[in-house]
Parts: structure tokens; C-alpha cells; sequence
């Protein structure tokens, strides 16, 4: 019995070194580039630094921050993508995926290679794509001046240009939203969804009671990542309206590339990048919790 039991112990050390011996390649590049980037991030908005001077001033950017009117539109700006993109992002690519989940396979497969084509393009490709269609001499403003409304500046529209934005980058992201939920979808019982409708329910009391609930890991996974992806919101917004106009699409991405690189205030962009973190931070954790407890209970 001692034997058996030293044996097995062996065993099960040799395979926990294995084990650890292949995830020891992404928990070093994991350490270099996201833990020692943060706690970095953390010390230096605790720094003044200008080229080579480094003073330590506590939490003074962080006050400066929210003394300057700028950081405060860019954090409402920011606030109003995340509230805008990430629920219709969800309503829609939920939307999309219930309509056609459980129709003919192959429709279904042109369906989620239909939607994943934007996301597999370049975000810079799309962008322009969009830019050219909302210029004057785009194909948007030529039915708008056949609708007799001439030319709308989407892009150069203080009061237009929050919308448009966000409008872009929703269907620009949409597709992946559209992806996962279908995958999740698939896995749902067939046998669940009949015995639904022996009972009476139509298709859209099956949508709200039965997928909805079963697809909840997958619509928090969703919620997360677009929250993300939000808050990292760069390339759209330096391609087609620059920040402006009048800093109406400025977020708080683009506040720190211009604090950072355009100022040269490392400590203050740094400061920027904590925020952010701490909103992903306070928002994401909730969810997390909550599926963790529900996973803990069996479903």
C-alpha cells in the first residue's frame, strides 16, 4: 500500500512539473508584458517625468486630471461609447444569432461568414472604407442629396459625429458578437426548445425564457470584451474625426496618446491608463462574481 501510494504521489508530481513546464513560455511573456506593464503603469503616474527628470508627486496627476475640462469630456465621451456600444452590441448580435441559429446549416454559415467578414478585414481598411462612403462625394451623401436633405457631415457635425462613430465602430465589431452567440446557441438541446413549444411558447417567449438564460457565460464574455475593446478605441477615431471636432469624440484612449506623445506627460498619460483600468476593473468584476457563483452552484 505505502508503495502504491509513493507511486502514485510520483506520478502526479512528474505530471504537474510537465504541466507546468508548458504553460512556463506564456506565464513569462504573460509577467513581461501585461504584470510588470501595469505595476509600471502603476509607479509612473505617481511621477511627474519630463524627458529625463523623474519627481515623485504622489497622486497629484490624478487631481490634475480631473481639473482639466478636457479629461472630464473625454471620460463622458467615453462613459457615453461604452453605455452606447456595448448594450446594442448585445441586443443586436443577440437578435441576430436567435433568428438564425436552429435554420438550414449552411444558411447559417453564410449567415457568420457574412457578419465576420469586417472583423477579419483590418480595422484601418473598414475605416477608411467608411470615410470615403461619408465624404461629400461618397455614396452616403449622394442619397442624402437625392432625399432632398444635401449634404450631412456626419464626421464634421459637433452633435453628428459622438453617433456616427459610435455607429461605425458597433457595426465594425458587431460580427464577432454575432460569432460567439451563434456557437453558444448551437449547444442548446433541441429537445429543450421542442418540448417549449408542445407547451405553447412562441418563438420569441423561447428567445427571452429559454436561449436568453443559456447563453448568459457567453453575454458576459460579450459585455467584458466590448467594454475592453471600448476603452482601447484608437485607430477609428484618429482616422476619421481626429478627436474633433471640437473634442466631441475624444475618449479617454486618445486623451492619453495625446498627453503621452503629442505633451511628452508620461506620468499624467500613465495616470490616464490607471483610470481606465479601474473602470474595466469595477465594471468586469461584478460579472465575473456572479457567473463564478452561479457556476459554483451548478448552473
Amino acid at each position: 500500500m505505502y508503495n502504491r501510494n509513493t507511486m502514485k504521489s510520483k506520478t502526479n508530481i512528474r505530471e504537474n512539473i510537465s504541466a507546468y513546464l508548458f504553460l512556463l513560455p506564456y506565464i513569462i511573456l504573460f509577467s513581461v508584458f501585461i504584470v510588470y506593464s501595469l505595476f509600471s503603469g502603476f509607479w509612473n503616474s505617481l511621477f511627474r517625468i519630463a524627458f529625463r527628470s523623474r519627481i515623485f508627486i504622489g497622486l497629484e496627476n490624478f487631481f490634475d486630471l480631473f481639473k482639466d475640462d478636457l479629461f472630464v469630456l473625454s471620460l463622458q465621451n467615453t462613459v457615453t461609447f461604452v453605455l452606447a456600444i456595448v448594450p446594442l452590441s448585445v441586443f443586436i448580435g443577440l437578435w441576430i444569432a436567435s433568428t438564425v441559429f436552429d435554420k438550414n446549416p449552411k444558411f447559417v454559415s453564410f449567415i457568420r461568414a457574412s457578419y465576420y467578414m469586417p472583423t477579419i478585414v483590418s480595422a484601418v481598411v473598414m475605416t477608411v472604407v467608411w470615410s470615403f462612403l461619408l465624404n461629400s462625394s461618397g455614396v452616403i451623401a449622394f442619397f442624402t442629396r437625392e432625399a432632398g436633405l444635401g449634404f450631412i457631415n456626419f464626421l464634421g457635425d459637433p452633435n453628428l459625429a459622438l453617433a456616427t462613430v459610435i455607429f461605425i465602430t458597433m457595426t465594425i465589431n458587431i460580427g464577432t458578437v454575432v460569432i460567439l452567440y451563434i456557437a453558444s446557441m448551437a449547444g442548446i438541446s433541441v429537445d429543450v426548445l421542442e418540448a417549449a413549444e408542445i407547451d405553447g411558447a412562441n418563438r420569441p417567449k423561447k428567445i427571452l425564457h429559454i436561449i436568453v438564460p443559456l447563453v448568459r457565460s457567453t453575454t458576459i464574455y460579450v459585455v467584458i470584451t466590448n467594454i475592453v475593446a471600448v476603452l482601447r478605441l484608437f485607430v477609428i477615431i484618429d482616422l476619421l474625426t481626429g478627436g474633433g471636432p471640437t473634442y466631441a469624440t475624444t475618449t479617454l484612449m486618445y486623451y492619453l496618446y495625446g498627453e503621452a506623445f503629442k505633451f511628452g506627460r508620461m506620468g499624467r498619460a500613465s495616470a490616464v491608463g490607471v483610470i481606465m483600468f479601474l473602470i474595466a476593473f469595477i465594471i468586469s468584476i461584478p460579472l465575473i462574481r456572479a457567473e463564478l457563483k452561479k457556476d459554483s452552484k451548478g448552473g
